[in-house]
């Protein structure tokens, strides 16, 4: 099989479109569509679905794109090495993080990580949605309690707790049904009170809440909350600072499943050493994955 062939598909299709991909390679347009045409009439298959205006790949087009653009990443990774006489890591890496973790922590990481790895050009992308990391041309990403993915594999580097928190002068409710003000993050403010449970002291208690403030961030949540607005349930690793200078207080532990931030990539035998480079440093950043670890870098 035609090896330049194979790149040429590969390149088309991670940019959308012979132009885009033509502008972005330099390579001329007419040489991509017949490369792309002769790999085709190779394989008797057909690997783009051509319309008036838009290339979308179709299912066999799409299967091979994701093996390919695979194999080709890490055998340009290896000839690199080769022709630089060692195997330091080096080349671009696209990490996907979610929007928490990369206000409180990712920008001092990132630093530490390009000052570590002179030679690997970090692009750190912050979203919460789910990304498709063939398609979007990620090496890595970052997410909090992700569902299963026969596609991906990976380790989790931290693990975290949902509290309920509050001001030290928000009356700690003593039990019956008076609603207690709290602070969201996110939905609406309706005015409907709800019931809430926490653990305290090893003993489940149900407390009726009354939502009075729905903000996008937690950190907007949090600040609410030292404001003395309402309680709130937020990340133990983003009010640690806050319990001990005693500016907020802890009414319990919120339950609900274990936070658990994983760092994921595609399956693969030959793990790309960008990748296991940003792996390892994650690893030592955290060495026991605790929620004042990365409390440390929240200010």
């Amino acid at each position: 099989m035609d090896l330049l062939a194979l790149a040429d598909f590969t390149l088309v299709a991670r940019h959308g479109g012979f132009g885009r991909a033509s502008r972005e390679s330099g390579r001329p347009k007419a040489t991509l569509s017949r490369r792309v045409a002769d790999l085709e009439s190779g394989l008797n298959l057909r690997l783009f679905e051509r319309g008036a205006r838009a290339l979308k790949l179709t299912e066999e087009g799409r299967a091979l794109f994701e093996k390919t653009s695979v194999l080709l990443a890490e055998l340009d990774e290896t000839t690199a090495a080769i022709a630089s006489g060692g195997d330091e890591p080096r080349g671009r890496l696209r990490v996907s993080a979610p929007l928490l973790f990369s206000q409180a922590a990712m920008g001092k990481l990132a630093a530490q990580f390009a000052m570590k790895y002179r030679d690997i050009r970090l692009e750190v992308t912050t979203e919460d949605r789910p990304v498709d990391m063939v398609e979007e041309g990620y090496d890595l990403v970052i997410r909090v309690n992700p569902d299963p993915d026969e596609s991906l594999v990976g380790r989790i580097f931290l693990r975290d707790q949902i509290v309920m928190v509050a001001h030290p002068g928000l009356q700690r409710p003593a039990g019956g049904t008076t609603p207690v003000p709290v602070v969201l993050r996110g939905g609406g403010v309706d005015g409907q009170t709800a019931v809430w449970e926490l653990t305290d002291k090893g003993k489940r208690k149900r407390l009726t809440v009354q939502p009075v403030l729905s903000l996008s961030s937690l950190f907007m949540v949090r600040d609410a909350v030292r404001a003395n607005v309402g309680a709130a349930r937020l990340p133990l690793s983003l009010v640690i600072p806050d319990l001990a200078a005693g500016t907020l207080v802890q009414w319990g532990d919120a339950g609900g499943p274990e936070v658990a931030l994983w760092a994921l990539y595609p399956s693969r035998r030959l793990l790309s050493a960008r990748v296991s480079a940003f792996l390892n440093f994650l690893k030592e950043a955290f060495p026991e994955g605790s929620p004042g670890e990365l409390a440390a870098y929240i200010r």
